[in-house]
């Protein structure tokens, strides 16, 4: 194990990487492990397997790994422009803390297929959208969704929709669960193709760190062994093994400043303490999110550049997509005891990319799951939704009758990028630094409304199918957040109408790069982590090729 590096924050290091999620840990893994001194920022603690609890009012109601208003990180929301923005605990949904959302997300790692990187072209211009084509092609991310299978850890098992792949999964699928059984015998009889989810969760050991245990919790949660595939248990690690990385936590980034010529140069941020600190760069890697990424490139306003720095197309904060989500939950005679194990074990893609004739955009994919993702608390607040009375013994009887006998089939599904939905500073709004808090403007496109309305319905012929008791159908209505935050800063060729090249550089500033949710052209169907492992692994790997030829 190498000694903890620190440098000096008045001298430049090669890197500095802001932000420790499902990118920045692969960033700062590849360019520390490639040579590069690199200071890696994260605005929370760094946790590890030993800190995880489970503690569903922790994690699920005071916010412990997802911070809002109550640790001082205000949000707000308006479904229009001409809207007053309304102050919301929580909007955009991410968690604080070395490996970010990675650490917290169910696992689930679908792949995006040939078809997202190129839709635009093959169905045509969607009203009222700016639907585009990706800079790049699926065959040019397949060797990175292969390095992120083997390098962060994947399970599963070629399905029949899957696109081509140049290396089988390095862990066989998780073994079935009885939802599982449920969604694969139903999607059969119906003449679907189900097949084992793929998901980051490691159903054997694998690069050192051993299976999962089947705890049930999940999605929300931290993993207490390291069975989960976050960056703070797979990249982190060897990017502070390599002697080249510091990791500074509770350090919150107020602005990237550049020198006369345009360039980035500085990163001035908070410490622990409340004190203002600053570290001088060579170059910046921005891996913050779909939110904090725009919002940090708005911070950084100057002379040069008076939109927000990174800015002159207009484009940085807009075309938020969020996925389309929908469900409906079925009561069965026997126990499923679907809070078990992991969330989901079982998948059907048959639906995604949808008919045109259909008359609407859209596509995604189904799974099952346990109604509350299996946890306790949730499902106990949200009892009697077959019916039946909310209180007294009679209450505590269906409680416990629902909780082991109920699964639920979730849709999830396609977005559409609007460039009236964005995320923007509101000024009238200020978080724990002073800083404008994260404002939120959405409303989703009527396509995407109608999606979720067709996965729903087959979500509910499913159920049928399976021999449901009772069936419930969870409204769908607008969105008014989600912890999918993409495309606010997207990757595109024409410097007028995108904000990062094919190689998520800056067009603007040539030493600053952007790498997360945001570099999305597209939103996929309901599953962009993965997607956001291997763009990272490529970046990367075109930077340490640019910073060799002196290019950086």
């Amino acid at each position: 194990m190498a000694e903890v590096v620190t440098f000096p924050s008045r001298e430049p290091v090669d890197f500095v990487i802001i932000g420790s999620g499902a990118a920045g840990g692969v960033m700062a893994k590849e360019l520390s492990t490639a040579g590069h001194s690199v200071v890696l920022l994260e605005q929370g603690p760094h946790l590890q397997a030993g800190d995880f609890k489970h503690d569903e009012w922790g994690y699920k109601h005071n916010g412990d790994l997802v911070w809002g208003r109550r640790q001082g990180h205000p949000q707000s929301f308006r479904k229009t422009e001409n809207d007053e923005a309304v102050e919301r605990e929580v909007c955009l949904g991410y968690a604080h803390n070395v490996g970010g959302s990675s650490v917290h997300f169910s696992g689930n790692f679908w792949r995006f297929r040939p078809i997202d990187f190129n839709e635009a072209s093959v169905l045509g211009p969607i009203s009222g959208t700016t639907f585009a084509d990706w800079p790049i092609s699926y065959d040019e991310l397949e060797p990175y969704y292969t390095k992120v299978d083997w390098e962060v850890g994947v399970s599963g098992l070629q399905g029949p929709w899957d696109p081509p792949r140049s290396r089988d999964y390095p862990c066989p699928p998780m073994p079935v669960k009885s939802s599982g059984v449920i969604l694969e015998r139903a999607g059969k009889q119906l003449g679907y193709n189900p097949y084992p989810a793929p998901v980051a969760i490691l159903s054997q050991p694998h690069n050192g760190r051993p299976a999962c245990i089947h705890c049930g919790f999940c999605n929300g949660f931290g993993c207490e062994v390291n069975a989960k595939s976050s960056s703070m248990a797979t990249m982190i690690p060897l990017a502070l093994a390599s002697g080249n990385c510091e990791l500074r936590t509770s350090a919150t980034v107020s602005r990237i400043n550049t020198d006369e010529s345009g360039r980035a140069n500085e990163i001035v941020y908070w410490d622990a303490g409340g004190a203002q600190q600053a570290q001088r760069a060579n170059a910046v890697v921005l891996c913050a999110n779909g939110a904090e990424t725009p919002r940090l490139l708005l911070l950084s306003e100057s002379e040069l550049f008076p939109d927000g720095l990174a800015n002159t197309s207009g484009m940085v904060g807009r075309n938020l997509m969020f996925n389309g989500w929908s469900s409906a939950e079925g009561l069965f005679d026997e126990p499923i005891n679907g809070h078990k194990s992991i969330p989901t074990t079982r998948v059907i893609h048959d639906f995604y990319s949808m008919d045109p004739s259909l008359g609407f955009y859209g596509g995604g994919g189904i799974d099952s799951r346990h109604s509350s993702d299996g946890l306790p608390m949730g499902s106990a607040l949200g009892s009697g939704m077959f019916g039946g009375p909310r209180w007294g013994s009679e209450y505590k009887k269906l409680l416990q009758e629902e909780f082991t006998r109920t699964v639920a089939f979730h849709g999830h599904t396609t977005s559409l990028p609007q460039a009236s939905n964005t995320v923007t500073l509101d000024h009238n709004l200020k978080d724990k630094w002073g800083r404008p808090a994260l404002r939120t403007t959405y409303a989703d496109h009527p396509d995407d409304i109608s999606t979720m309305h067709f996965f729903q319905d087959r979500s509910v012929e499913l159920l049928d199918a399976a021999g449901a008791i009772k069936i419930n159908r969870i409204p769908i209505g607008e969105q008014e957040g989600n912890v999918h935050i993409l495309g606010t800063c997207r990757m595109g060729n024409d410097p007028d109408n995108s904000v990062i090249d094919r190689f998520n550089r800056s067009h603007d500033v040539p030493n600053l790069f952007m790498c997360d949710g945001s570099s999305l052209v597209t939103g996929g169907r309901g599953q962009p982590t993965m997607t956001i492992m291997a763009l990272a692994f490529r970046a990367a790997d075109y930077i340490i090729g640019a910073a060799r030829r002196n290019e950086i």
